[in-house]
């Protein structure tokens, strides 16, 4: 295990090369024999995950028809998102795929296939059923595919998100050196946190100066951008409610807990960290879920190198839990980029009720998925330390799995900041 040096001076965000295209081109070309697909339909449109980006190295809130022989295709929905490429290309940006059209809707998107000559073939589709956080119903808009499907009668679809999602899941050196510059961006914006974070400040106060120095390093956020709350003990967990409607921001007290969760992403390569301020005191009831997590936290940084399974990584986080009784109420650990290995464990929650309705029907399937461990992969360490019905501490930062183990790329949010 070694530790990234932070370095907080802003530099020039780190680009992806035409080898780097071709790596990834590939890869997808070799599934697809696998697979015996004769094309992809790798989704964009409104998804979390941009999975369209990993082909195109551009994001168009479309889709790319990728053939197995010949050149893709990158179909977007107005001419506005052709010409802001074509713009980037005149002030010297090259694009990874050079034929961008308007397709305004299904119907429209199958003619490409059909120009291709592969309407009587076997497509291989990404993003229909694929799963991300927000996107439990996929990413693929159901009119859409309505349309793109019945001018196509004669061609064979397979879904082969779970599939496409392993194949991004081990990071090329370029794609990391992304995801170190990403994570300077979320580890500088966590120690303005640290700075601003006191009694009488709003939360509005604190969400904004954490966006605006992520923002600074000159990337982007992954939706939701910024999860927060505060309080002396709650379970409520999303973006804040009053970005979404007339509510006014809370003011931070004595006693309070501060916990945000903040997703920077350079290109398409995403880090994920957990920043918790501590107005002292706390109760001793938050002070052992704090213990908890950072055990937790610390067994998964032991246990974490390649050849173990997701599974074990997972237990092994959940392991202090046992000592402390306390339970997860999120993910304690999760891939990056995508967002797709999910590690949810059960540990004391067979007491728990949160005295609001569920409706169940069917298994999640994020919960059940299998992986072993690689160099290159990504996770986000988010353990996050339970007790009772309403006291949670969360905390973490984003790994990187080594040859011989791991590179922890965060410092501030590994930690509760206590003032």
């Amino acid at each position: 295990m070694t530790m990234t040096a932070t370095q907080f001076t802003v530099g020039q965000p780190p680009t992806l090369s035409f080898a780097e295209r071709d790596r990834r081109w590939e890869r997808a070309r070799g599934l697809m024999r696998e697979r015996g697909l004769d094309c992809l339909v790798v989704a964009g449109f409104r998804s979390r995950e941009m999975y369209e980006s990993y082909l195109a190295d551009d994001y168009n809130e479309g889709c790319v028809i990728f053939p197995l022989e010949g050149e893709p295709v990158v179909l977007t929905w107005a001419h506005l998102r052709v010409l802001r490429a074509y713009w980037s290309v005149e002030r010297g940006n090259d694009l990874w795929i050079k034929d961008y059209r308007v397709a305004g809707n299904g119907t429209a998107a199958a003619l490409v296939v059909q120009e291709k000559g592969l309407d009587a073939g076997k497509v291989g589709v990404v993003g229909l059923r694929s799963q991300a956080p927000t996107e439990m119903h996929g990413a693929i808009p159901a009119a859409w595919w309505q349309e793109f499907t019945e001018a196509l009668p004669n061609v064979r679809f397979e879904d082969i998100s779970e599939e496409f999602s392993h194949l991004m899941l081990v990071k090329s050196a370029e794609e990391l050196a992304q995801i170190r510059y990403a994570a300077q961006a979320a580890e500088s914006a966590c120690r303005v946190v640290a700075g601003i974070a006191d009694v009488g400040v709003g939360e509005e106060v604190i969400f904004a100066a954490a966006i605006g120095e992520m923002l600074r390093f000159g990337i982007g956020l992954r939706y939701p951008n910024v999860v927060m709350n505060s309080g002396p003990h709650t379970l409520s967990w999303g973006p804040p409610r009053w970005t979404t409607r007339g509510e006014a921001p809370r003011r931070l007290e004595r006693g309070d807990l501060m916990q945000a969760e903040l997703m920077p992403m350079c290109g398409n390569q995403e880090v994920q960290v957990q920043m918790t301020v501590a107005l002292d005191p706390l109760d001793e009831t938050n002070l052992r879920c704090e213990k908890a997590a950072r055990e937790s936290y610390d067994a998964g940084v032991r246990a974490l190198r390649p050849g173990i399974t997701f599974a074990e990584l997972t237990d092994a986080m959940a392991e202090p839990f046992k000592e402390y009784g306390t339970w997860a109420y999120t993910p304690l650990v999760h891939s990056l980029s995508p967002h797709f290995l999910l590690g949810r464990p059960t540990i004391n929650t067979e007491n728990v009720d949160f005295g609001v309705r569920f409706m169940r029907g069917g298994i999640d399937q994020r919960s059940v998925r299998k992986a072993t461990i690689q160099a290159g992969m990504v996770f986000a360490f988010e353990p996050n330390a339970c007790f009772g019905k309403d006291h949670r501490v969360n905390l973490g930062g984003t790994i990187i799995v080594t040859e011989d183990g791991c590179e922890e790329l965060n410092d501030i949010p590994t930690r509760v900041t206590h003032k």
